[in-house]
């Protein structure tokens, strides 16, 4: 039997990251070093949910590709991960407030979800979905 574990992304700033994502409700748990200093990785946690974070100290930049998500979503691989909230209009309001974005537009998709996207301070797009349809 399996459960779902983590969802793993690369970061350029780990304060920086951990703070972003601090905002959004996530909560260091577990923190490693490599005895060089050339990786460290971060544990975050949302309800079960786990959150990896990898810095490394010299971080390569993610294909120009991925900065939209109209040329990143045909690109193979993972795309983005989204978070559940109970009010999509409540959640945008609260991610402007905490100026973590601007000018959010919400979007009906086409299996019958409202979202929208942000992204981390690296460029990771985040969805917030308001998911209603009892799944």
């Amino acid at each position: 039997m399996t459960s779902f574990h983590h969802v793993s992304i690369s970061a350029a700033d780990e304060a920086k990251s951990v703070r972003f994502y601090e905002k959004l409700g996530f909560s260091p748990v577990y923190r490693w070093a490599s005895p060089t200093g050339e990786l460290r990785i971060i544990h975050m946690k949302l309800g079960d949910a786990m959150l990896e974070i990898f810095n490394y100290s010299n971080p390569q930049d993610a294909p120009e590709t991925t900065r939209s998500l109209d040329t990143d979503l045909p690109r193979l691989g993972i795309k983005h991960f989204g978070l559940k909230v109970v009010d999509i209009e409540d959640a945008r309001k609260n991610i402007l407030t905490l100026g973590l974005a601007n000018g959010l537009e919400i979007r009906e998709g086409r299996t019958g979800i409202k979202y929208f996207f942000v992204n981390d301070p690296d460029g990771n797009w985040i969805e917030f979905v308001q998911d209603d349809r009892g799944l």
